[in-house]
């Protein structure tokens, strides 16, 4: 019973670090503060992938081209067929199994994510390229190895391996819980992907309409939004990502109302559905299906 409270214990912990804490400090939503501790810039977290490669393939790629295809590499994160869109490819047949494991392992998948394996798996990157890419993502796994499973296990001398299953246990659940609140964000039945013709000669005010049409929300209150680091405003944090995330649920209802007033649908709903959608798609999606006639995202109806 102690166990089971401690292993629930630090998996609460490795959450808060990951999502309220470092998710929103490598954005630079703190760095207003001067504190050399909050810099987006300086700061890594508690996983195996470094904060380097995440401030590029999210705070650059994935915050520009939301759910653009082609250029959003967070679409499916090169596993998963989520969308119609999508090329459909025998391999996604075994996708609802892959997301299971690949919801337990998702900092590791986040972790090899800006090292395009699949490039040099076809042969268009060289293996000493690979070996220099991922060079700084190989430190960081064998650190974090080190300390969950090797260092902190020993210091607890007969405990060794309590606290080392309890150190597994505590990642599995910040991994699990990570993965379906970034799925909830963006993988919803009402989300939207983008062709990459949509981004040439882009308005701003399009780009803020491609936001609002590839996120998802989530209603819960106060405790949802803290341990999902205020992600529960998904539409919000794509809208203005460096703004301090717990100013979005009151930044939420000035974009729900302006939303209403231009007759935008805004995203939103509980964990359970939400997720539920999520499901239905990598399932569905697992199979041959057809994309839409047209692509969901027309300048004309921008209107901002």
């Amino acid at each position: 019973m102690l166990w089971a409270l401690g292993a629930l214990s630090l998996g609460l912990g490795k959450i808060l670090e990951n999502m309220e804490l470092g998710h929103n400090v490598i954005h630079g939503q703190y760095d207003w503060l001067g504190d050399p501790q909050l810099n987006g810039k300086s700061y890594d977290w508690d996983i195996v992938g470094t904060a380097d490669n995440w401030r590029y393939t999210h705070n650059f790629r994935h915050h520009t081209y939301t759910n653009v295809r082609g250029l959003d590499d967070d679409i499916g994160y090169g596993l998963l067929r989520i969308f119609p869109e999508q090329k459909w490819k025998p391999f996604y047949l075994a996708q609802p199994v892959i997301a299971v494991v690949f919801a337990l392992l998702f900092q590791w998948g986040i972790a090899i994510q800006n090292l395009k394996l699949g490039r040099w798996w076809h042969g268009k990157m060289s293996s000493r390229q690979l070996r220099v890419t991922s060079a700084p993502v190989v430190r960081k796994m064998g650190r974090q190895l080190a300390k969950d499973y090797v260092i902190y296990p020993a210091l607890a001398g007969p405990f060794f391996l309590p606290v080392l299953l309890g150190n597994l246990v505590a990642n599995g659940l910040r991994n699990v819980w990570t993965y379906v609140i970034i799925f909830c964000g963006h993988f919803t039945a009402n989300a939207e992907t983008f062709p990459k013709e949509c981004v040439k000669n882009e308005s701003r005010g399009h780009w803020y309409l491609r936001q609002l049409r590839g996120s998802s929300n989530l209603r819960g209150g106060f405790l949802m939004n803290v341990m999902s680091g205020n992600l529960s405003h998904q539409i919000e944090h794509h809208f203005f990502p460096d703004v301090p995330a717990n100013r979005y649920a009151e930044m939420a209802k000035e974009v729900r109302a302006i939303c209403a007033r231009y007759g935008q649908h805004y995203n939103t709903g509980t964990l359970l559905t939400q997720f539920g959608q999520v499901c239905w798609r990598i399932v569905r999606h697992a199979f041959p299906s057809r994309p839409p006639k047209f692509a969901p995202l027309q300048h004309a109806d921008a209107t901002a």
